[in-house]
This record gives structure tokens, sequence and C-alpha cells, in this order.
């Protein structure tokens, strides 16, 4: 099942490598699918690629990703453990917010890496991964704040490059990252008694640039 679940995930990555579906690749270095463990019960989502990401192909490699690996450390984790990807697979230029039609364009790839993984928690990082479970909540009100539905957990948190410009978010931030474990818990008892399968979420609206914090 590891190596199927594996093979599936690579199977996405290399069509997402050379995809030319939306202008996002003509400024492009290397698209970023995402990486990270097939297995894994807890799944990142963040928002797009930076610099670092673009130059690398890999997500959250910049001071993004350092600090996101210091908060998996609070729970024992390190980010070979889970699996992080984005909304969108390419940078946006500038490091621009990500489009919405840019967004639609990469949904089915995320879609699809969802129902491979299938985990227990999905963690979303910002308020463009956050819209695609949460359609018009503000993430100042919701995060840490997990939903239950169809047997997974929903769980949003700021965007780590968020806390960085501004570090007073950083212990909002660490409380809600020690939450998992018991998020975590709580879907594996619904698990056991027999909870729906996770479905995928309907069609929402992306999230419009004039969406705030």
């Amino acid at each position: 099942m590891a190596q199927d679940r594996a093979a599936a995930l690579a199977e996405i990555a290399a069509q997402v490598r050379p995809c030319t579906k939306c202008e996002l690749h003509l400024s492009r270095t290397r698209a970023v699918p995402g990486a990270g463990n097939p297995n894994s019960e807890i799944m990142f989502i963040g928002e797009g690629p930076g610099y670092h990401e673009d130059q690398q192909g890999l997500p959250f490699v910049g001071r993004s990703g350092d600090y996101l690996v210091s908060l998996l450390k609070l729970i024992g984790l390190t980010r070979d453990q889970v699996f992080i990807t984005n909304v969108v697979k390419c940078r946006p230029p500038g490091n621009r917010d990500p489009l919405p039609d840019e967004i639609l364009t990469c949904k089915p790839y995320l879609d699809s890496q969802v129902d491979i993984i299938d985990p227990l928690v999905i963690v979303t990082l910002g308020r463009f991964s956050m819209a695609r479970y949460f359609p018009g909540a503000k993430i100042t009100q919701i995060h840490g704040k997990p939903k239950y539905e169809n047997g997974r957990a929903y769980y949003p948190m700021f965007h780590p490059a968020a806390a960085l410009r501004a570090q007073a978010l950083m212990p909002q931030m660490e409380a809600d990252i020690k939450r998992l474990q018991e998020v975590i818990a709580k879907v594996k008892d619904m698990r056991a008694a027999g909870a729906a399968p996770a479905e995928a979420p309907k069609d929402e609206p992306p999230p419009t640039q004039l969406l705030l914090f």
C-alpha cells in the first residue's frame, strides 16, 4: 500500500513538473508538486512556492520552511514524517498572491494528492488554502479550531511567513500546532467508531485578492 501511494504521488508530480495549464509556468524555474511521507497522518497545504522553493522544486525550504520545521519539532515530528504541498504548484511572480484561476487550474492535482494520502488531518497554512475548506472565514477568527467532517479534521493555521512578519503570532502558532495530537486522536476515534470516509470538499469559489487576515 505504501508503495502504491508513493507511486501514485510520483505520477502526479510527473504531471505537475511540465505543466503549462496556466501562465505561472512562464516564469517558474521549477514546479513544486509537494514532498513528504505518502502515509502521513498530517497533510500541510500552503499557498504557493516562494523563491527558494522555485529554485529547488521543494515546498517550504526557505525561512518559512525552517519555522515550520521548528513547529513540527514541538510535537516530535520531522518534515519527512508529514506531507507538504500548496494550492498552486508554481511560484507566482514576485511572490504575489495566487489568482483564482491559478488555484482552480491546480485544484485537480491537489485533489488527487489528498485522495491518495487520505490524511487524518489537513492543516491549512494561510488564507488561500483555508478558503478551500472554510469559504468566507477569517483566519484570525478560526485559526486553531478544527472542523471534523467525513472522517477527517480540517485545521486552519496562520501561514509561517505571516508569523515571521508579525512575531506576535508565534505564540498562537505554537499553541495551535500543539493541539494537533489531540485532533489526530479524535479523528482516529471517529474512524474507529465507523465515521464515513473523508470525501472531497464541494467546489467553492477561490478567495478574492481583497480577503484579509
